[in-house]
């Protein structure tokens, strides 16, 4: 099922590939989702508000090994762009080292330090036990997103979608049922609904594992020829640690808001559990389109194709725009029905507050598309460093504006919505000027 996207209709192959990726991260939001929803129906806003603080956390630490696999992705497909196997092969060796290496201090580190990330997200007194008990069990689910997104990020590299999709699929319905079967049946509160994702993502991960290897011609005999050429090492660290870089400052700066979030109590955070949900659910294909974007514009690098480069970009931004116009509108509309989905309709104080995050991000969906979009793009030629500078800039003033403003009484919290798009939008402004002024001579 590899096929290269270096051939055929630019926007027909591009969105025959990202509809896959698209549909598969819906399904890992849904399983995502699925802890919300039960814990915040069953257990209560207290149980509400750890899972989502954990949420938070569990992304910026799944993000660090999400930017290495990432980085290691757009490596492999420029060597599949210019049918490069042998150089394909050192570079597996070379990332599945250095991403394990990762891994296994990551996975260290977040049990040594689980004490301190009530410092640092100021969770109050009444959440972390909940949160505590929740995170002691998902922190041992790290290995198995390794897994999941290295296998996953080979494959996509070599333009397959479709599997990694059904992984994913097998694991959302699994972990569904286990969720149910947890919390519901046996009655193990936030635990449960945390050994359920835990469980699906093992066997998610282990799966599409078994199946590359045994399936894909890269893999076969690499113990027995496996190189690691520094000059290879040196590659993949360049992609993957910038990318890393980028995803994680991304997150971290997500977890500071998360922080300052807590800060304002139990009904804040509640409402921001359930709305910052709904957020990335409702962005989460414009940001797949950009990473299969970026698949293509790295196959086509490899292979030299500046012209399919240039029309893919331009067809790119059309349907990026459009899908995140009429997400911003639907999201508007239906804020408060998408918030009861999470949150009991007594629960009037939590419900307002989450309208109102969502009417106001839900506004600028178009600038986190063009952001995604930026950042698949520099990262597909070579240039990861440009998206981090991109992040940083989005993010520093996204932490900034909403310490400023939330300090204010007459903004409060409000502040914290309305710093997250100015942050996008001033982060477009810079990535727009960069690429205008490199785009027809050292970019392309």
């Amino acid at each position: 099922m590899n096929s290269s996207l270096t051939k055929g209709p630019v926007i027909g192959s591009m969105l025959r590939f990202a509809i896959p990726m698209i549909l598969g991260n819906l399904l890992q939001q849904c399983y995502n989702i699925t802890d919300t929803l039960i814990v915040g129906k069953f257990l209560g806003a207290g149980a509400l508000a750890a899972v989502g603080s954990s949420f938070t956390l569990m992304t910026f630490l799944t993000s660090i090994l999400l930017g290495l696999c990432m980085g290691s992705g757009a490596v492999f497909s420029i060597r599949f762009g210019r049918q490069d196997e042998t150089g394909l092969r050192d570079c597996i060796s070379a990332s599945f080292l250095l991403i394990a290496c990762f891994t296994i201090l990551l996975n260290i580190l977040a049990f040594l330090f689980l004490n301190s990330i009530r410092i640092l997200l100021q969770v109050p007194d009444e959440v972390w036990g909940l949160m505590r008990e929740y995170l002691i069990v998902i922190l041992g689910g790290i290995t198995a997103t390794f897994f999941y997104n290295y296998f996953a990020s080979f494959l996509r590299a070599l333009g397959n979608s479709i599997v990694p999709l059904l992984f994913l699929a097998v694991c959302a319905l699994l972990n569904t049922a286990l969720d149910l079967f947890f919390v519901l049946g046996l009655e193990y509160g936030v635990s449960g609904a945390a050994w359920a994702t835990v469980i699906s993502q093992y066997i998610s991960g282990t799966g599409i594992a078994i199946y590359t290897i045994a399936r894909c011609p890269q893999f076969h005999g690499i113990l027995r020829h496996c190189r690691i050429r520094p000059e290879c090492m040196k590659e993949i660290a360049g992609f993957s640690i910038m990318t890393c870089i980028q995803q994680s400052v991304m997150n971290f700066g997500i977890l500071m808001i998360q922080g300052l979030v807590n800060s304002f109590g139990a009904v804040v955070m509640a409402a921001f559990a359930a709305a910052v949900k709904i957020d990335a659910f409702a962005y989460m294909p414009v940001q797949d389109f950009g990473n299969a974007f970026s698949t293509f514009i790295a196959q086509n690098y490899g292979a030299g194709n500046k012209e399919r480069i240039r029309k893919g970009l331009k067809g790119a931004i059309a349907v990026s725009f459009l899908f995140c116009i009429v997400i911003s509108a639907s999201v508007w509309i239906y804020a408060r029905p998408l918030m009861e989905l999470f949150v009991n309709k007594n629960e009037s104080e939590i419900i307002l507050e989450g309208i109102r995050y969502l009417h106001i991000e839900g506004a600028f969906y178009c600038g986190i598309g063009c952001l995604f979009l930026l950042y698949g793009l520099y990262r597909a030629v070579g240039n990861p460093g440009i998206s981090v500078v991109l992040t940083v800039i989005s993010l520093g003033t996204r932490v900034l504006l909403a310490y400023l403003l939330s300090a204010i009484p007459a903004i409060g919290v409000t502040g914290i919505w309305w710093a997250i798009p100015i942050g996008w939008i001033l982060a477009d402004t810079v990535g727009i000027l960069y690429y205008k002024k490199l785009a027809w001579s050292t970019l392309l």
